[in-house]
């Protein structure tokens, strides 16, 4: 190379680090980095249909619960699944709402908003098009009053089982990736968690058979205790089977309850959904009952990078002012940790 070449050389090096300087102090001015710019977000966030609940069964069903409680409430959504919905909101309208009232894009469903539907093609595809016309992601159906997937008696647990299957199937239609099933049992320590894992074993090969997975909730009894959760994630051995670890489900009884931030980090490794039950707010906006920061954190170090859901179950604010708030705290502290 002689003298002139590597002089325009060094003239054409020198425009381009100029020119990479500026795109960078344009960036930096924007408070980014190209880099930056690219990088998606720790995790995304979606809208539980359970933080309308309220709005969805009305006064009436509300009192029902209060007063007699959820047997009660399951006898009455199995004799006549819409007498418990008596509020304000058509759970056909939930996709809309979550796009069009909190700007969220991705959600999921309770099977007691839709309890009689499971195989109703109809409704069905009337909800699924609703969320696909709105661009909202349908993600899981949280399944109650169909059973426990580990009862100890083998003629009920296989009908929970069974009854599970048509939930699998709607999922399926609606496009999620999984449904919530309780695991609940009876018997000592480890006879529940036997059964639970024999039952959800078998529930996830039928899974296996519409891409669906299977997944336990910290939702009371020994469901709520971290350990034993775990333990039945590893004894199912199943890829299916996971958990949806939810911040504030770790009562175990009325006397016992168990460490919100180790239940959230033995159950993390299982996750393919995350819960962020919140309850009130202070001024700052910041949850008083849970260490939200402290929870996001065991979720984000876990490697975790689905969805993060807004389930709001307080009593102080309105259920839109308390999913506003969760939303704001969940992206605050998401930015934070970023």
């Amino acid at each position: 190379m002689n003298t002139r070449e590597r002089y325009h050389r060094r003239q054409f090096l020198k425009k381009s680090a100029c020119m990479a300087a500026g795109l960078t102090a344009m960036a930096v001015a924007c408070g980014t980095t190209p880099t930056e710019n690219r990088r998606s977000p720790l995790f995304e966030i979606s809208l539980a249909q359970w933080s309308l609940h309220r709005t969805l069964f009305g006064t009436k069903t509300i009192d029902l619960i209060k007063n007699q409680g959820w047997s009660a409430f399951g006898a009455a959504i199995r004799k006549e699944p819409d007498s418990v919905l008596q509020g304000d909101l058509d759970p056909l309208d939930f996709a809309k709402v979550a796009r069009q009232d909190y700007g969220v894009d991705a959600i999921e469903y309770v099977n007691t908003f839709f309890f009689g539907r499971a195989r109703d093609e109809g409704y069905l595809t009337e909800m699924k098009n609703r969320a696909d016309g709105e661009g909202v992601a349908s993600l899981l159906i949280m399944c109650d009053a169909v059973g426990d997937t580990g009862d100890p008696d083998p003629a009920a647990r296989k009908t929970a089982i069974e009854n599970h299957h048509s939930w699998v199937d709607a999922a399926a239609f609606l496009g999620c990736h999984s449904i919530r099933v309780n695991a609940g049992s009876s018997g000592s320590y480890e006879e529940q968690q036997k059964l639970a894992a024999e039952g959800l074993h078998e529930l996830a090969l039928y899974g296996d058979t519409h891409n669906i997975n299977i997944l336990v909730e910290n939702h009371g009894g020994l469901s709520s205790n971290g350990k034993w959760l775990a333990g039945v994630m590893e004894m199912a051995d199943h890829p299916r089977v996971g958990t949806l670890p939810d911040f504030g489900n770790f009562r175990i009884s009325d006397t016992e309850m168990y460490d919100y931030y180790q239940g959230v980090e033995e159950l993390m490794p299982y996750a393919k959904g995350v819960s962020a039950k919140s309850y009130d707010f202070d001024a700052a906006g910041d949850e008083t009952t849970l260490d939200f920061r402290r929870l996001l954190k065991i979720v984000v170090d876990s490697g975790f990078k689905g969805h993060v859901d807004i389930e709001y179950e307080g009593d102080v604010l309105g259920e839109p002012e308390g999913i506003r708030a969760t939303k704001a705290l969940l992206e605050k502290i998401r930015d934070e940790l970023s």
